[in-house]
C-alpha cells in the first residue's frame, strides 16, 4: 500500500516537471538573461507575453514563429535575437509554458 503523503508527493513532481523542465530549457537556451516569470528585465515577463497572446487564436503557433525568428518592436526598442537552432519541439515546449506564464 502507497502511503498518502508519498502518493501526494509523487503527483507534486509529476505535475511540476514539466514546468521545471521548461524552465530548464529556457535557462539552458539562455532566455532568463532577459526574461523573468513576473517582471520586466531586459524584456517582457513571461506573464506580460501570456497576456498579450492570451487572444491570439493561433497564440503557441505565433509565439513559437517569434522565438525561433526572433524580432524587433513588438515590445520596444530591444531587439530579441532568433532562436534559429532551437528544435520545434523545444520551441513549442517553450511557448506553452510561457503562455502559462512561465509557471
Amino acid at each position: 500500500m502507497i502511503q498518502p503523503c508519498l502518493f501526494a508527493s509523487f503527483l507534486a513532481l509529476m505535475v511540476s516537471a514539466p514546468a521545471m523542465a521548461s524552465q530548464a530549457l529556457a535557462q539552458k537556451n539562455a532566455c532568463m538573461a532577459c526574461h523573468a516569470a513576473d517582471k520586466k528585465l531586459v524584456g517582457p515577463s513571461y506573464q506580460d507575453v501570456a497576456k498579450k497572446y492570451a487572444d491570439q487564436k493561433d497564440a503557441e503557433a505565433n509565439l513559437v514563429k517569434s522565438i525561433k525568428a526572433g524580432g524587433s518592436g513588438k515590445w520596444g526598442p530591444v531587439p530579441m535575437p532568433a532562436q534559429a537552432g532551437l528544435s520545434d519541439a523545444d520551441a513549442k515546449t517553450l511557448a506553452a509554458w510561457i503562455l502559462a506564464g512561465g509557471k
